[in-house]
């Protein structure tokens, strides 16, 4: 009985909050079509995404843990790691952060270093799609389990989630996207907008999937440690050449940044610095978190060998 509150609180919490989702936000900033008004932009490209994923995830973990019990299946780490990436992708997507975006550099900048620095590698330590499976009836279960054996399913997903491709997808990702053709055409059209963002955040999940979940992690972290030095150290270049330039690379449309006692130089410099310090930081942090786990799990190793041969001669 008290699992099965905790599962019904659960679903009543997701529903709740994907209920607020859908409201209309009050009438205030007007943004493109197919958008709410308000400060807090509401889309159909965002909330339907968000909502059916927030909905599927919840009616997953109630009903796994009305049969194996609370934190079982899905540990209470992997849930808040789950709110934590779901979060943090609504805030980047439907917070006024995604609307001063579309008129400061730096808010662009900060987006955008939320989607891939916060909620994917958070989204990624959940591991939320069997979670998610368990919301389909179990035929549909056994159909989508017999489809991911596919070979052709098999194969393009090892090809994604091999460390260095992955690290090269997100890189290209990255890169091409500060290009001034292709920002300036991001901030012009909303498809191509969303389409940037998709790009951001597909490529974060793929990069932080194949370094924490797959192979790199069965291989000790080591190549992890050093994919992600690299991404660290190519995000840092970006920004750098970003903050140290003397030309404005971008202007945003309908440009607020003198509202921030900012000129439009500086606020890509600034942005430039968000990227430079900020995201080259988080990698470098990574980097160091999962190269301690690798010297201790080295370490550990070492010592069950030295304790086989010390019994052996024994």
């Amino acid at each position: 009985m008290r699992i099965a509150r905790s599962a019904g609180e659960a679903s009543l919490l997701a529903a709740f909050v994907s209920a607020l989702c859908i409201m209309p936000a009050p009438a205030a900033f007007a943004h493109g079509a197919g958008q709410g008004t308000g400060p807090w932009p509401v889309a159909g490209l965002t909330v339907v995404p968000l909502g059916v994923v927030l909905l599927l995830y919840s009616g997953g973990v109630a009903r796994l843990w009305r049969r194996a019990g609370a934190g079982r299946g899905v540990a209470w780490w992997q849930l808040a790691c789950f709110a934590t990436g779901w979060s943090a992708l609504a805030a980047a997507l439907m917070s006024p952060l995604h609307e001063l975006g579309e008129r400061l550099f730096t808010a662009h900048m900060l987006e955008h270093e939320v989607l891939m620095v916060v909620a994917a590698p958070a989204l990624v330590l959940s591991r939320p799609l069997g979670a998610m499976l368990w919301a389909f009836p179990p035929v549909i279960r056994r159909r989508l389990a017999r489809a991911a054996r596919w070979q052709v399913v098999r194969i393009t997903w090892r090809g994604l989630t091999e460390p260095a491709s992955a690290t090269i997808l997100h890189g290209l990702a990255i890169w091409s996207w500060h290009m001034p053709v292709l920002f300036d055409a991001a901030l012009a059209s909303e498809p191509v907008h969303w389409l940037q963002h998709f790009s951001f955040l597909a490529s974060a999940l793929l990069f932080w999937w194949a370094l924490l979940n797959g192979r790199a992690r069965r291989r000790g972290y080591g190549a992890s440690v050093f994919y992600l030095f690299f991404t660290s150290m190519h995000c840092g270049l970006l920004g750098a050449i970003l903050a140290l330039s003397k030309n404005k690379l971008f202007v945003p449309r309908n440009s607020v940044a003198s509202q921030w006692n900012l000129t439009v130089l500086e606020d890509q410099q600034l942005g430039g610095l968000i990227m430079w310090v900020g995201a080259s930081a988080f990698y470098l942090a990574a980097a160091l978190i999962l190269a301690a786990f690798w010297i201790g799990s080295g370490s550990s190793a070492m010592k069950k060998v030295a304790g086989t041969a010390s019994s052996m001669r024994d």
